[in-house]
Formats: C-alpha cells, structure tokens, sequence
C-alpha cells in the first residue's frame, strides 16, 4: 500500500504511470465519484498488489528490493524457489510483494444506527468483528425502547459478523440523562427488571453480546455503576455472552468532570470483555475548530489507559467523520457534519487545497461560501487514519472501534486491510 497525496498539475492517469498501475484499479479501490478532478493535498491509496519483474543483466536481489520498496527477505518468501539469494541470473521473473507488510489480527468494532443504507452495511461487514447497533435505550422503569434491528443482526451473522446490543441511558427524544443512570444504578429492583429484558432480547434476537454506553454518570455513582456493572457481566458471561463497555477518554484516573469521574478504568477492566475508547470529538459540533481526534491527544488517552486496563481488551475509538465549521467561531453555533469523502468533494468544488497538520495528524482545508464567510474542514483521509491504526500496534491493542460505519469511506478500509487481518469470532 502506497497513500500518494496529489500534487499540483497531477492526474489518475499520471499518477498511475508513476506506480506501475492502472488508472481504473486507482478509481475503482478509492471509488472516485469524480476521477477526472482531483485536489491538491488529497489522498489516494495505491494498492500495488504482487507484481512480476523481469531480471536485468546486473541486478541483484538487494537492487530489485530497493526499486520497488521492499525488503529482501520480503522478495524471498514470495519466492520459495529462490534457494540462493546470490544465483539469480538475467531474464528470471521474479514475484515483487506489496510494500506494506501486515501488522498482525486485530478486532474491528463498527458503530450502526438501524436506519444504515443496506448496500453500504454490505460493502462494510467484510471488515468488521463486530457489529454494535445503536441503540436500545433504558427507561426508568427498566423497560427499554423497541428498535428495527432484525435485519441488521441477520445481515452480520450472514457475513460471520458478531451483532451486539447496545444499550443507553439516552432520554427518549433527548441526550445521556444523568438522572436516568441513577433511576436505574440507585433500585436493585429496576436492574433486575433491566438485566431480565436485557437477556431476553439478546437470546430471542441471537445478538452476541452486549454493549453498555452509560455516559454522563453523576461522580458519587460510580460505585453504584461498577456494581451495576458486576451483577449483569456475571449474569451475561453464565449464558455465554460476551460484555462490552463504552468509556470516555481519560487521561488520568482522577480526571476531572461529569463525563469522567464515574467511568472506572480499572474496574472495567477487569469485569468486562472489552473496553471501547471514545477517542474522538476534541472536536465536537458546539465547539471550536479543531481534529476531531487529533493523535496527540489520543496518545494522552492510551498512555494512561493501558496502564489501567489489559491493552487486548482495549478497542480504540476512529471517527468516521469530520466539521465544517464557520469563522471566525462563535461560541454556540453549531459547526455541520461531513462526511470523509464528501470533504474531499466539497475541496473540489471549492477549489481548495487540502492541508496536513502533523501534531494532530488531520487533514483540513479553508473556503470561502457564497456569503463571503470564511469556513475550515477538519476530517479524515488515509493518512490520518494510517497514523491512528498503527497506534493498535505500537500499544499491544485488541483492536479499534468506528463511530459510525453509516457514511462508507473506501479509504479507511483500504488502509485498514493493508495493514492488518480482521479477527472472526464467529
């Protein structure tokens, strides 16, 4: 895998010519909506495959290696009949594996709303180990709101996919309700309630899983939480199914603030199966212009969580999105959300070039609208999302989870499966 960002005056076509590939895999691996229009600062992911070279008189393997980027111990495992690295000899066709070797297997969690567009749910399960729907939301008296699921739980099985449950303490019509998480946390009978319907819908619906999003919990509940968090794992893990948590991104174990405090790193550790990071929305629609996960920060949020939690229970959170906000930013205005792909178009039809910023490790670009005002774009692209994965490595992670899988970006798929196999579990 190549990512090859576009330069000043280059097309598919000569791009193309530069890595020995055709112009239609280029489009057709990146899905270019608009091929004959490219940006300045885009990505393109070039995924060179196996190639054959034929060997020229004075060519030495550790010559080959060095034209095409790889290693010669890469050239000679995909060459078993290469016996003697010294003994090749003119007009022999040697296999050239792709630049980028694997990293390993690692899990992948993908976020979904009931309502995804099935063909993009068809062209995403291939990279996924989970599929985590969003959500059933708990009710105080421990009932839980009713969601259209079937067809997303059947499509995941369908392609070896595990579906999860998730569940919410999202107010009907309405953001995470710290009141409702004590409504339930503070009545042993609520949760028994609770734990029942829970059990009910994972068994009668085949669900693998399930997955607690519980945010916003007041701090002198935390307690109440983690116990909450003990009675329904043991109950789950005796019928055989697996527990997830979602947790916010801490940087410390005493972090402050409501978000925070009530999300017990080390506790969820060691009681559920897995911890999925939210690492994203530094940021975030009412708030000034910034990457939506900026590498830095994530760092921050890895260092101290591997040291709380087993790191192959961690799954760390990709945004699958970015803001266009409006300047000069105004405290309270909303910026709108794009998606990746829809960024790069909106550059285009723009005429913007897009930018990298290396702390964070995000593209961006400017415009202007018709209204004069002055806009910037923080988002996603190959680049940025390679950074993010290699993170997995670098700290011994289970895997990564995306928020959400509903806007298809090829790129992020393309990159994901240059560097790393996908675990199945079912």
């Amino acid at each position: 895998m190549i990512i090859h960002v576009v330069r000043p005056g280059e097309s598919v076509y000569s791009i193309a010519r530069q890595y020995g590939v055709s112009p239609s895999k280029i489009i057709e691996d990146n899905e270019l909506e608009n091929p004959a229009q490219l940006t300045v600062g885009q990505t393109l992911v070039i995924l060179e495959g196996t190639r054959q070279h034929r060997v020229a008189p004075g060519e030495s393997l550790y010559s080959i290696g060095r034209r095409y980027g790889v290693r010669v111990s890469d050239i000679l495992e995909a060459n078993p009949d290469i016996t003697d690295p010294l003994q090749i000899v003119p007009g022999q066709i040697i296999n050239i594996p792709p630049k980028t070797r694997k990293l390993g297997t690692i899990e992948v969690n993908g976020y979904t709303l009931p309502n995804i567009n099935m063909e993009v749910l068809r062209k995403t399960l291939p990279n996924l180990t989970y599929l985590s729907i969003f959500s059933y939301e708990v009710r105080p008296d421990g009932s839980l709101t009713a969601i259209n699921d079937e067809p997303l739980i059947e499509a995941a099985r369908a392609a070896n996919v595990a579906p999860f449950m998730v569940i919410t303490n999202l107010e009907e019509g309405g953001g995470f309700s710290s009141e409702l998480a004590r409504t339930i946390l503070t009545n042993e009978d609520v949760q028994e309630t609770l734990i029942n319907n829970v059990i009910e819908i994972l068994q009668t619906k085949n669900y693998y899983g399930l997955d607690i999003d519980f945010e916003y919990i007041f701090p002198e509940d935390r307690e109440k939480y983690n116990n909450f968090l003990r009675k329904i794992t043991t109950r789950l893990h005796e019928l055989g199914f697996t527990v997830t948590t979602a947790l916010a991104p801490k940087i410390a174990a005493d972090q402050p603030g409501l978000l925070y405090e009530a999300h017990d790193y080390p506790f969820h550790g060691a009681t559920v199966d897995h911890i999925i990071l939210m690492t994203y929305e530094w940021g975030y629609t009412y708030g000034p212009p910034l990457a939506v996960a900026p590498i830095n920060e994530v760092r921050k949020v890895l260092n101290y969580a591997v040291t709380a939690i087993p790191p192959e229970k961690i799954l760390m959170g990709i945004p699958n999105y970015g803001y266009d906000w409006i300047l000069p930013y105004v405290q309270g205005r909303a910026a709108t959300t794009v998606s990746n792909t829809a960024a790069v178009q909106l550059a285009q039809r723009e005429g913007a070039f897009i930018r990298y910023d290396e702390k964070a490790q995000a593209p961006f670009f400017r415009y202007y609208d018709e209204q004069g005002r002055e806009h910037i774009v923080w988002f996603e692209d190959a680049r940025s999302i390679e950074a993010k994965l290699k993170l997995v490595n670098e700290y011994g992670l289970g895997g990564v989870s995306y928020w959400t899988i509903g806007r298809y970006f090829p790129q992020n798929w393309l990159v994901l499966n240059a560097l790393y196999d996908i675990e199945k579990v079912i």
